[in-house]
């Protein structure tokens, strides 16, 4: 097995990285792992916290893709499904929380893969680590905008014209134009209020709570239509995708998997943070049990006030919260009034996830990554934050979302790929880290002990399982109008990251510098490569 031994650094940090130091002081960190500091570090730990919490932003993320559950087997996928998952996204937070307290940059599982992955292949492996992490923030982020676009013509069509007829017809083009000008508003706010970000989380987790603890209480109270009894809400189990039962249920948990699917997110806000070695591994772990509580609060009273299982599922618009609200309420104008909180939300939701996919674009295109990385990697003298990346990034989206033209799941297809790529790079800097026998993290400053090995093995897992399981179609029989693009959309940025490796980084990307500004890392991976023991 290679061994990387310590060596001097011009910081004074040893190689094997700043998690070791007694100091937890941020600039220092970062200069350690060979950056200088060009953010503003405004958060602490309860600021990450409430971000982490706003980028799953639960009970909107469960809303918008509560259809998949009820149509891969109803109750007991939506509330079993849910409290599985996040379990197995528990022992992912903590094994990339405790990777981050050893290397808290914005570069996040990106530069972890590098630093932890044995010389011969530490390069190729960053690459492809970070490609996946960046198209898996951008493409999260479109989901999000996309997702709030679909929510908010449903919310609107609580009113109807007639009844079973709304008063937005959603045509195509209009969705369109409507998930445009939720993009470009997202990018407007993380922009100009980039110095209060931080007090629009804190707002958020409170009127989150608040909306949750309205939709319990009056859903449950009113319940226009009756209640479920305990049976049906914790136990119904009935098939109506297509596909064989245990299939199904798999199938089904793409909802609690792209509401938790943001949890690395937040590491690229490790230059922003006051602490990062200690604050941003605490913040995600807490967020976590923050969600799973926040989520029962929402799922379990929808399961007791829920009509008729076949009419949800059959809904053109895919969105089954609002339906089921109004159901439960017997009011349009009560309905909208449980909703006004889930749509807010959706908006702080699309501003965090634009903050933390430009971070991370950001830190992939200054170590040289991304095709025209001179211009992604600038920031912004006055703003203080790197615009020309958000700009991309929101441009990218806007792209993607033309998909939506040709077919009526492009939802599924985001959200899909979105999953899908920051499964993979998640998984990168874990199974790294246990190839090399964990021996990197073994004096972390957010030590997991001798629960390190079974968390990283349910981490590995799942990811194994998730990749194929997302890029299925949501139902059977496949139409050209329901196919899933996420496959698709995934492998066309596989092809451009390769595609551009070989046409400029195998002669000129060197990774991230890892001992001082400037460094040529090639440097660090000949020493490295000769520290090798049997």
């Amino acid at each position: 097995m290679s061994v990387h031994e310590p060596t001097a650094s011009s910081s004074g940090v040893e190689a094997r990285g700043p998690g070791h130091e007694s100091s937890d002081d941020g600039d220092a960190i970062l200069e350690a792992l060979g950056y200088k500091s060009e953010l503003v570090r405004t958060r602490s730990t309860w600021h990450v916290a409430f971000m982490s919490f706003v980028l799953a932003s639960i009970p909107y993320g469960l809303a918008t893709t509560l259809y998949y559950p009820l149509q891969g087997g109803g109750p007991v996928v939506v509330i079993w499904g849910w409290l599985l998952v996040s379990l197995i996204i528990l022992c992912v937070a903590s094994s990339l929380g405790e990777i981050t307290s050893v290397y808290p940059t914005a570069g996040g599982v990106y530069y972890q893969t590098f630093m932890l992955a044995p010389a011969n292949f530490r390069r190729v492996a960053a690459y492809i680590c970070g490609w996946a992490y960046v198209v898996g923030n951008i493409t999260i982020t479109l989901a999000v905008q996309f997702g709030s676009t679909l929510f908010f013509v449903a919310c609107v069509n609580v009113f109807e014209s007639e009844p079973g007829v709304g008063v937005w017809a959603g045509e195509t083009y209009q969705v369109f134009l409507t998930f445009l000008a939720i993009t470009v508003l997202c990018n407007i706010i993380s922009i100009f209020g980039n110095r209060w970000l931080h007090h629009l989380d804190t707002f958020a987790i409170f009127w989150t709570f608040a909306g949750l603890l309205a939709i319990l209480i009056t859903v449950l109270a009113v319940a226009k239509e009756g209640r479920r009894s305990a049976s049906f809400a914790f136990g119904d189990f009935e098939v109506t995708s297509g596909w064989p039962a245990g299939w199904s249920f798999c199938v089904g948990l793409l909802h609690a998997a792209y509401a938790t699917s943001s949890t690395g997110m937040v590491i690229s806000m490790c230059e922003e943070v006051q602490r990062p070695a200690t604050q941003v591994p605490k913040a995600m772990v807490i967020t976590i049990i923050i969600n799973t509580i926040g989520g029962l609060l929402f799922l379990v009273p929808l399961m007791f006030v829920l009509p008729d299982l076949a009419m949800l599922v059959a809904l053109p618009s895919g969105q089954p919260v609002p339906t089921i609200i109004k159901s439960a309420v017997g009011s349009s104008g009560a309905a909208i009034a449980l909703l006004l909180p889930l749509m807010v939300l959706a908006i702080l939701c699309g501003v965090a996830c634009t903050t933390a996919a430009s971070r991370c674009t950001w830190a992939f295109a200054r170590d040289g990554a991304i095709p025209g990385a001179k211009w992604w990697k600038q920031v912004h003298p006055k703003l203080d934050l790197p615009l020309n990346a958000m700009m991309l990034s929101m441009a990218i989206q806007i792209v993607l979302g033309l998909i939506y033209f040709g077919s009526y799941t492009a939802f599924n297809a985001f959200s899909g790929v979105g999953v899908i790529s920051l499964t993979v790079s998640y998984a990168s800097p874990i199974a790294v880290s246990m190839l090399e026998g964990r021996a990197h993290v073994k004096e972390a400053k957010f030590s997991l002990g001798k629960f390190g090995w079974l968390c990283n093995g349910v981490a590995i897992a799942w990811s194994i399982l998730a990749v194929p399981l997302f890029c299925m179609p949501a139902y059977l029989p496949v139409t050209r109008g329901s196919v899933n693009y996420a496959p698709v959309v995934f492998v066309g940025f596989v092809l451009i990251a390769f595609a551009w490796y070989a046409a400029w980084g195998r002669k000129n990307y060197q990774g991230p510098p890892t001992e001082s500004v400037g460094e040529d890392p090639a440097a660090e991976d000949h020493a490295a490569g000769g520290l090798k023991k049997d």
